[in-house]
């Protein structure tokens, strides 16, 4: 899976960096949809209330990572967040 695939962006046009399936961080045109932390290797919804609490507390935006979607972050070797993906995260947890 290409991460860069349909990212190119536009000239002059604000890009974002996002974290690919392979691990590497790319530019893209569109914005992530998925929030994500390098250390303990988390992802979850952008509004996630954990998260949010995580990054008033400091130290956690600095390893801040995004995803496009979901499946990228599965691909990257993240796991579900229990706060804010319950669901997600039972299916991980049985696995």
């Amino acid at each position: 899976m290409a991460s860069t695939a349909g990212t190119v962006p536009e000239p002059g046009g604000r890009t974002y960096t996002l974290l690919g399936a392979d691990r590497r961080l790319y530019r893209s045109a569109a914005p992530g949809r998925f929030g994500g932390h390098r250390k303990s290797r988390i992802y979850g919804r952008l509004d996630c209330p954990a998260a949010l609490r995580a990054i008033v507390g400091g130290g956690y935006a600095a390893h801040r990572v995004f995803f496009a979607d979901e499946r990228t972050a599965v691909a990257a070797r993240y796991r579900p967040c229990a706060v804010c993906l319950p669901g997600a995260y039972a299916a991980w947890k049985a696995r």
